[in-house]
């Protein structure tokens, strides 16, 4: 249920045990005090969640991710939004491109459904995006109604239809929108419109459900020390509403849900993604989040590979990464993933494949929005976890399933070959990342000081 402290209205969430242990189909208990109130904040639930944004006038982007599945219609909806250079709005003028090099100011809404389905749009006009600085919540006005002004904050349903001709808002339980392929692809199989609102039980966040929640890259996630940032914020939830898919109207209820972001002045130069919340025979709610690339190290202007896996079960969040143990991987250019990984306790394998061809998906580059990266829905997918005896042998099982609605990914390049790689952190940065650090713990004495995104 939700806790409203009384003095800094503040929100925790604590998720009914039942529904995790018997599964979203089947149980629908998630008692609540309160389920959208006006800037409460879900405080141990959600980490880097709000805008990261500060002010500067170099290169940044951010983006969030929204993945919404419908398991008895064998689909999904990813619902993707960015903001790129927000600085600048429009065409640089002559004197900010001398001053500050190539900016590509812009907001841009991706929409993908099932197997090549697909809606953008898309404008330079940054000034109608928002986001909070607190909490998730983002939205932004491609087209305003006649005489209206565009929102700059959260508002209720109604408003934002009264005053919103095509755009979208979303918070961590509520999503609504209406948008228009603006046929800047014409090389791509796209939709026409797409109309949507549901609402969101959060039930894991990228943690244990009973604990604080994570950061996904550690503490430093805080610090400028890679590019870009990457933080699963809801790796688990249950929506609730319907999704009108050009003629076609999609109607759900608790649908497994998921939510991460990025942010920073780059995207990873070459990336692999896994993600699946809906299996086969599943004997609780489950959800499994991958993810592997070339990331930039501002420091010593240097890449490194990393990669890490995150399996939420009953309540319990087994989390793999190079400061926990090794992370190794195969990965094909495309249609096979596979993944393993160890930390003291457990261990972990993962092996995905897809026939699909995939969909193409828009990301940011050195030059702007741009076709870098290659999606399916329809990944097959198992997923095996073990404890680890005293020897570091595989022990008792602890899960063995599957899913053949698993989200798969490969984007940036060269993939010339298959990708094989091992990651482990060296002795020092492992009992540095494993300090129990809490950066925003420590800018409450300093709150001015503390950095946006917190």
């Amino acid at each position: 249920m939700f806790v409203i402290t009384e003095n800094h209205l503040e929100c925790v969430l604590l998720v009914n045990t039942e529904l995790l242990v018997h599964g979203p189909y089947k149980t629908h208990h998630f008692s609540t005090t309160c389920m959208l109130a006006k800037r409460v904040q879900i405080i141990k639930y959600f980490h880097h969640h709000s805008y990261h944004f500060e002010g500067s006038k170099r290169r940044f982007f951010e983006g969030w991710y929204f993945r919404l599945t419908l398991p008895e219609e064998k689909t999904s909806f990813a619902f993707i939004y960015t903001i790129e250079d927000p600085a600048f709005t429009g065409c640089l003028s002559d004197f900010d491109r001398r001053e500050y090099g190539p900016r590509f100011p812009g907001t841009g809404a991706q929409i993908m459904e099932g197997e090549n389905n697909f809606l953008f749009q898309y404008s330079q006009e940054t000034r109608n995006f928002w986001a909070n600085r607190h909490e998730l919540a983002l939205g932004n006005t491609f087209v305003a109604h006649p005489g209206q002004i565009p929102p700059k904050d959260e508002v209720s349903s109604q408003e934002f239809q009264a005053s919103v001709e095509q755009g979208y808002q979303v918070s961590s339980v509520w999503h609504q929108g209406f948008l228009c392929d603006d046929g800047r692809l014409s090389n791509t199989q796209t939709m026409k419109s797409v109309k949507w609102q549901y609402s969101t039980k959060p039930v894991f966040g990228w943690g244990d459900t009973i604990s604080k929640q994570k950061a996904t890259a550690g503490w430093l996630a805080a610090l400028p020390v890679f590019e870009p940032h990457w933080q699963i914020c809801m790796a688990g939830g249950l929506s609730t509403g319907w999704v009108e898919w050009g003629d076609k109207r999609h109607e759900f209820k608790d649908a497994p849900s998921y939510v991460e972001k990025n942010w920073g002045g780059s995207f990873p130069k070459k990336w692999f993604w896994a993600q699946c919340n809906s299996f086969d025979k599943s004997p609780g709610f489950i959800s499994l989040t991958i993810g592997g690339g070339q990331r930039f190290l501002p420091l010593t202007r240097s890449y490194e590979e990393v990669a890490l896996v995150g399996v939420h079960y009953n309540g319990k969040f087994y989390e793999f990464a190079p400061w926990k143990g090794p992370v190794e991987w195969e990965i094909s250019p495309w249609g096979y993933w596979h993944v393993k990984a160890q930390n003291a306790l457990y261990e972990v394998e993962v092996i995905g494949t897809t026939d699909d061809s995939g969909t193409p998906i828009l990301c940011p580059t050195e030059n702007g929005m741009a076709p870098r990266c290659r999606d399916t829905f329809y990944g097959d997918l198992k997923l095996e976890l073990w404890e680890r005896t005293s020897t570091g042998a595989r022990g008792r099982p602890v899960l063995s399933v599957t899913s053949n609605m698993a989200a798969l990914e490969v984007g940036g390049g060269p993939w010339d070959s298959t990708w094989r790689h091992r990651s482990e952190s060296g002795r020092i940065a492992k009992m540095l990342l494993g300090l129990p650090i809490d950066v925003a713990s420590l800018y409450k004495w300093f709150p001015s000081r503390m950095p946006p995104g917190l």
